[in-house]
């Protein structure tokens, strides 16, 4: 509800005529009402407790529950990621483990059953080790191809990570979460890898979106969060009442780090998007490298339904090479890209996949996330150490 007279929610938060473009979103996303010799963005508020005498009401009690930073940054994501629905809720969380779990273990008891992706986040062995432990039985599909509807009968929550992360998998979002309705269960799906301007998960029918704000949502590097959204009230306050329990929260600078960031989110993201096409167009002839996937690349696997579902491709072109010698040969002799762990950044990184052991991918298979760096230079770099490596 707003005032119509003032464009204002009764918050103080500005709403007024909503933006149509994703510049202009993510740059006026969860910014207060403007006011006289204020900043327009608020600094990070620092406070473990908040005065409050009498009966604890009101927004802010205590810094577990809720935070004045975390607040206007929980309405920029939202913005992000359903702009024509405003009963979309956000809660911000230290990391993108942390969401993520904070889904999984609120919405999941004893006796259910949920369908994981047997080819995303290398994480994700370590969270079904957990889950069978509780006594919850976990189910597995690959992401491409609608194997989930094999395994959906009785399952209480779908996970769907698309694209997967590290093989760029795509599955249809709308279709599988229809069935999933259909047969009685949620769905979440982990949005990290496209953000909120490449792919909006719950306007394709799922109940949560759930992403790192690690990787390209914040683009820098710098800090960890994680984030879920949902558009249901009593699903949101479990995942709530979770963040509460174990106290997973981000601390109040890298909220607002994060909020910063995001208004060059669409700067940043059509940049690295364009350069992940241009290398991916400029590998996919060459002899030495196999495997090659970007979901952008109109001769992918998954472009089809990437573009019915996507706006945009994402940052991240996975490739193989031979042999694990020549990958880390390759790595080494990169000079405008980071060997190192995570995707989304301004400053390219890629790294061989495997060294990890999670991922089930051959030794020589890399994962390059494009930076905010010019393409011709980027595209050279690659091409000039894939040359210098060959022998």
């Amino acid at each position: 509800m707003t005032d119509e007279s003032t464009g204002a929610s009764p918050t103080g938060e500005h709403t007024g005529a909503p933006p149509t473009g994703d510049g202009t979103r993510a740059v006026r996303a969860g910014l207060p009402e403007p006011a006289k010799y204020e900043p327009t963005l608020p600094g990070p508020v620092f406070a473990a407790h908040f005065h409050l005498p009498g009966e604890p009401t009101g927004p802010y009690t205590y810094g577990r529950d809720e935070n004045p930073t975390w607040t206007h940054l929980e309405r920029a994501i939202g913005e992000l990621e359903s702009p024509a629905d405003d009963s979309v809720e956000t809660l911000v969380f230290a990391s993108g483990m942390a969401a993520i779990s904070a889904v999984l273990f609120s919405q999941l008891r004893a006796g259910d059953a949920v369908v994981l992706p047997d080819d995303g986040y290398q994480a994700l062995p370590l969270v079904r080790e957990q889950l069978t432990a509780y006594g919850i039985e976990v189910r597995t599909a690959p992401t491409g191809g609608d194997a989930q509807l094999d395994v959906l009968d009785g399952a209480r929550l779908l996970w769907i990570e698309t694209p997967s992360n590290p093989g760029l998998d795509v599955c249809d979002v709308r279709r599988l979460a229809d069935a999933a309705h259909a047969r009685g269960a949620l769905v979440a799906v982990d949005n990290t890898l496209a953000t909120p301007l490449g792919q909006r998960p719950l306007d394709l029918g799922a109940d949560f979106s759930v992403a790192s704000g690690t990787k390209q949502l914040t683009g820098h590097g710098d800090l960890l969060l994680g984030y879920v959204a949902c558009r249901d009230a009593e699903l949101t306050a479990a995942v709530r009442r979770w963040r509460k329990i174990v106290g997973a929260i981000p601390g109040p600078m890298e909220a607002w780090l994060a909020h910063r960031s995001l208004a060059t989110l669409q700067l940043r993201v059509d940049r690295q998007n364009a350069t992940a096409l241009a290398l991916a167009e400029a590998l996919r002839d060459r002899a030495d490298v196999t495997g090659l996937r970007y979901p952008g690349l109109p001769d992918d696997p998954s472009y089809k339904l990437a573009a019915r579902q996507m706006r945009r491709f994402g940052c991240v072109v996975s490739f193989e090479l031979p042999s694990r010698a020549r990958a880390e040969r390759f790595l080494d002799a990169l000079r405008l890209v980071d060997d190192a762990t995570s995707f989304g950044g301004v400053r390219s990184t890629a790294e061989r996949r495997g060294r990890w052991g999670g991922d089930a991918v051959p030794e020589g298979f890399i994962r390059f996330s494009a930076g905010a760096e010019d393409a011709d230079d980027l595209v050279a770099d690659v091409l000039r150490a894939l040359d210098e490596t060959r022998a």
